[in-house]
């Protein structure tokens, strides 16, 4: 029997670091997104709770909760929740803000 402690993870290939960013380097500003209530162009609504930045690709993500269910916290990149939809032949908001 081995006295080695388990590796908290699966052994896996080594992970790069995020690029353009090592110890130190600063990071630029996030961008906004008003915490609140969002309407989805399809009639759900959301909860905003911020903005995070991926751990790799540091690009910026709009972390937000479903106001129905219990499906947990989701992440979408950010220029693709404050985006359009073509719906009808005319683009709307992926996601309008509604409230706070």
């Amino acid at each position: 029997m081995s006295d080695a402690t388990p590796s908290p993870r699966p052994s896996a290939a080594p992970v790069a670091a995020s690029p353009g960013h090592g110890a130190g380097d600063p990071l630029a500003p996030l961008p906004e997104a008003p915490p609140g209530r969002y309407r989805h162009y399809k009639g759900g609504e959301y909860e905003v709770r911020g903005v995070v930045r991926h751990s790799e690709t540091l690009e910026p993500l709009v972390l937000y909760q479903p106001r129905y269910g219990d499906s947990g916290l989701w992440v979408r990149p950010y220029d693709m929740f404050f985006g359009t939809v073509e719906v009808d032949g005319r683009a709307v908001p992926r996601f309008a803000r509604i409230g706070d």
